[in-house]
């Protein structure tokens, strides 16, 4: 049987896009699943649908294949579709808003619960930029926001201030991960949600 380079080429790329954790076109694509619960609610696959009340507290993160090793972890969460003008949400460019970045979360090595090795957020800090739930706005059509977390390895002692953050409004994941030396992520999820 014969396949021609334009079939084979559309099925990795197919298998690539289908792989990955992060919306097609992110960068950087992280291939690793984080394991993303609201309470009971788990996001299943990239880019499942939830509703706002299900996300509007902060979710336990962690991984289900594997342990993770590391010292330190940084979450985040982006999302990558907020109007540039409220007035008219489906008019202008869609801009980055910065969800949460929080630092110290640390991994367990236990067996994990519910099959989830979670990853421990910090005691009595939930910053830099705490988190805030998913609040996209209605819009004529609907429009459903993508809702990126992405988790960095750290040393033990990192720490990051919210002015080395700057603006959560037009976050710019890129001059921020330049800025303070993140590498790449580990891992990463996302999930939508429509106003």
């Amino acid at each position: 049987m014969l396949f021609s380079i334009t079939t084979i080429s559309s099925a990795l790329l197919l298998a690539s896009a289908v792989s990955a954790q992060t919306p097609a076109g992110f960068v950087p694509e992280v291939k690793d699943k984080l394991e993303i619960l609201f309470g009971t609610k788990a996001v299943e696959a990239p880019g499942a649908s939830l509703a706002k009340a299900e996300t509007a507290m902060q979710p336990t993160i962690g991984t289900s294949d594997a342990p993770l090793t590391g010292p330190s972890y940084l979450w985040m969460m982006i999302d990558l579709d907020v109007p540039s003008n409220f007035q008219n949400p489906s008019s202008g460019p869609r801009r980055t808003n910065l969800h949460a970045l929080i630092t110290g979360f640390k991994p367990t090595t236990t067996a994990p619960t519910d099959g989830i090795y979670t990853l421990t957020p910090p005691a009595g800090t939930s910053g830099p930029v705490a988190y805030v739930g998913p609040g996209p706005p209605p819009e004529t059509p609907p429009h459903a926001h993508r809702y990126v977390s992405l988790l960095y390895e750290t040393a033990a002692d990192f720490a990051v201030t919210k002015a080395q953050v700057g603006q959560t409004f037009g976050f710019d994941l890129a001059v921020f991960v330049d800025k303070i030396k993140l590498g790449v992520p580990v891992r990463a999820g996302f999930f939508n949600v429509t106003g």
